[in-house]
């Protein structure tokens, strides 16, 4: 059986700014398409990111319900580079919690 993936498509106001805070995930930008708003972001492990443009005025960054939930390995050093602390948690997990610049819920653990 083949390897399967899925990626998040998240939306966002500004792509400059929303890139650089996946950056700090450790994704970096394998495909840009500016006329579209549209990037996909890998990180060294597999996972991936679709950013898209969305209509200005759509987002509210204070009710934004869309969440990303990222496995890595790096979970403390993570967080470390947003100023958190990662926590055991009770499911087994060890995880933090940030909100990108739109407010999508960025859940990052490992067990």
């Amino acid at each position: 059986m083949e390897k399967r993936s899925a990626a998040a498509i998240v939306p966002c106001s500004d792509l400059d700014e929303s890139q650089a805070f996946y950056e700090k995930l450790g994704f970096i930008a394998v495909a840009v398409y500016e006329a579209q708003g549209y990037r996909i972001l890998h990180d060294p492990g597999g996972a991936a990111i679709h950013l898209t443009r969305a209509v200005p005025g759509w987002l509210d960054p204070d009710r934004n319900p869309f969440g990303v939930y990222l496995y890595s390995p790096d979970v403390d050093a993570l967080a470390a580079g947003f100023g958190a602390q990662a926590e055991d948690k009770p499911w087994g997990l060890r995880e933090f919690a940030v909100s990108d610049p739109d407010g999508t819920l960025v859940r990052v653990g490992w067990g």
